[in-house]
C-alpha cells in the first residue's frame, strides 16, 4: 500500500509538474499583452510597437525617393503629420490619435511652432515624435545654396525647440518641404546627424479634394505597398474628417501602427538586417545574373618570372627539325607548304650607287609654243608680250568717242579680238595663208560700239 501511494504520489506530482511546465511554456510562446489595448475605446487601433532607429546609420528613408525605408513588417504602417502646428485642426488630430491609442511622428514648422508653441509641447505631452519641416515652408529647396537651405533647416530648429520645455525632445528628423530634395541639402542633414524623411505613399490631402476621396487614396495606395510611411498633414480639415474612417479600416484589414523614435544612449536602436532597410530586398527564390567574383590569391613569394633569353627563340637547324617532327603520340601533320612561291632573294651590289641626276634640258620648254598646246580660247592676260599666236589682234577703244573719258583705256583689256588657234594642221595653214586683218576670219568683237560699260 505504501508501495502504491507513493507511486501515486509521484505521478501526481509528475502530473503536476508537466502541467506546470506546460503552462510555463505557453506563457513564454504566447507575446506579450499588445500595446494596442486603449482603455475606454476597445475598438481602437492602438500603436503595435515601437520602432528606434539610428539617423546616421540610415540617413534617408523613404521608397518614394530613396533606395532604403524603415524596416517594417508586412501591413505595418508609419503615421507622420506635416506643416504643424495649427490649432483649429492640429488640436483635433491629436484628440483622434489619443482616442485610438496611436503615435504618430509630427514635422513642424518654424513659424507655426513661434505661433503655436502650445501645439507643440501638446505633442511632447502625448508622446509622439517630433521632428521639423524647415522655418518658412519654401518650395525651392531644389534651387538653393547650401547656406540657404543651412539657415532655413536650423532656424526651424531653433524655433521649435525653443517653443518645447525640454529641448532634447526633438528628434533628428527632417523632411524637405515638398519632398523637393537637392544633394546639398541632404549632404549637409547628413554631416548633422539629421535623417531626411521622404514617404512610400501619399494621401493627397493637400489638394482640393473630399475627405472622402483622402480616405479612399490612402487605402487604396496603403494595399498597393503593403506597408509603410504614410504622409499626410495635420492642418487641413479634409484630414481631420478623414482620418477616423481610415484607423478604423486599418485595423479591419489587419494593418498595425508602428511608432518610430530615435536612438539615443540608453535606447539602442532596433536590430534589423540590411535587407528589411532595402526597398526591393534580394530575394532567395529569384536567380540573379551575376558576375562570379575572382578569388584573392595570395601568393607566399612574389618574386616575377624571369624574362627569357633570347637564345630560347633561336631555331637552329637541328632545333627547326626537331620542332617540325611530328608528335610520335599526336601524330600532328607537317605543315603544308605556303600557298605563296618563295621569291628568291635580290643581292644589292652596292648602295653606294645613285641614280643619275636628270639634266636641265629635260624640263626646257620651246619658245612661244604656248598656243600649240593651249586647248581653249584665250584672253589677252594670257600672253605676254609680243607672244600673240598669229590669226589674233586686239583693238583698243582708247580712239573712240569714250576716249576722252577714260573709258577706252579702261575696257580695252576686256575688248578682245581673238581667232582661236587650233592644233589641226590644216586649220594651221588656213591661219597662215591669210594674215590677220584680211579675209574673213578676223572677228571683230571689240568693234560693237552699241555695248555699254
Amino acid at each position: 500500500m505504501i508501495g502504491k501511494g507513493l507511486t501515486g504520489l509521484r505521478i501526481g506530482c509528475w502530473t503536476v509538474f508537466c502541467l506546470a511546465l506546460v503552462t510555463g511554456s505557453t506563457a513564454i510562446a504566447e507575446p506579450a499583452a499588445p500595446s494596442n489595448q486603449c482603455p475606454g475605446h476597445p475598438d481602437a487601433i492602438g500603436t503595435s510597437r515601437t520602432l528606434v532607429v539610428d539617423p546616421r546609420a540610415h540617413p534617408r528613408i523613404g521608397s518614394m525617393q530613396y533606395p532604403e525605408t524603415l524596416p517594417l513588417r508586412d501591413h505595418e504602417v508609419v503615421l507622420t503629420f506635416d506643416d504643424g502646428p495649427l490649432p483649429r485642426n492640429s488640436n483635433q488630430v491629436l484628440q483622434i490619435l489619443a482616442d485610438n491609442c496611436v503615435k504618430a511622428t509630427f514635422f513642424t514648422i518654424g513659424e507655426q511652432a513661434r505661433a503655436n508653441p502650445e501645439g507643440v509641447r501638446k505633442l511632447v505631452a502625448a508622446g509622439h515624435t517630433v521632428g521639423t519641416h524647415s522655418q518658412h515652408h519654401p518650395l525651392n529647396f531644389h534651387k538653393m545654396t547650401e547656406a540657404q537651405a543651412r539657415q532655413e533647416i536650423e532656424q526651424g530648429i531653433e524655433s521649435t525647440k525653443a517653443a518645447m520645455t525640454d529641448p532634447n525632445a526633438l528628434a533628428p528628423f527632417f523632411r524637405i518641404p515638398g519632398l523637393l530634395r537637392a544633394p546639398p541639402v541632404e549632404a549637409y542633414l547628413e554631416t548633422q546627424g539629421i535623417q531626411t524623411w521622404s514617404t512610400d505613399f501619399l494621401a493627397d490631402d493637400w489638394h482640393r479634394i473630399s475627405s472622402a476621396k483622402v480616405h479612399d487614396l490612402a487605402m487604396k495606395r496603403m494595399e498597393e505597398m503593403g506597408k509603410g510611411i504614410l504622409l499626410l498633414h495635420d492642418i487641413q480639415a479634409r484630414t481631420v474628417a478623414a482620418l477616423p474612417k481610415i484607423l478604423s479600416d486599418m485595423k479591419a484589414r489587419g494593418y498595425k501602427i508602428v511608432h518610430v523614435v530615435p536612438a539615443r544612449p540608453d535606447l539602442p536602436p532596433t536590430p534589423s538586417e540590411p535587407e528589411q532597410w532595402q526597398v526591393h530586398p534580394t530575394s532567395e527564390n529569384v536567380p540573379i545574373a551575376r558576375w562570379p567574383k575572382m578569388p584573392n590569391f595570395i601568393y607566399a613569394e612574389t618574386d616575377m618570372l624571369a624574362a627569357p633569353a633570347s637564345s630560347n627563340f633561336d631555331l637552329a637547324e637541328g632545333n627547326l627539325s626537331l620542332a617540325l617532327e611530328p608528335s610520335r603520340r599526336g601524330g600532328v601533320p607537317r605543315p603544308r607548304e605556303a600557298l605563296w612561291p618563295n621569291l628568291p632573294a635580290t643581292a644589292v651590289a652596292s648602295t653606294a650607287d645613285a641614280l643619275s641626276v636628270p639634266a636641265s634640258t629635260v624640263f626646257e620648254r620651246p619658245e612661244k609654243a604656248r598656243a600649240a598646246i593651249q586647248p581653249l580660247p584665250l584672253q589677252m592676260h594670257h600672253y605676254a608680250e609680243d607672244e600673240l599666236p598669229p590669226g589674233v589682234t586686239i583693238k583698243t577703244a582708247a580712239a573712240g568717242r569714250h576716249g576722252r573719258h577714260g573709258r577706252g583705256a579702261r575696257h580695252a583689256a576686256r575688248r578682245l579680238v581673238h581667232h582661236v588657234a587650233h592644233a589641226a594642221p590644216a586649220r594651221a595653214k588656213r591661219h597662215a595663208a591669210h594674215p590677220a586683218g584680211h579675209g574673213k576670219h578676223a572677228v571683230h568683237v571689240a568693234s560693237l560700239k552699241k555695248r555699254k560699260s
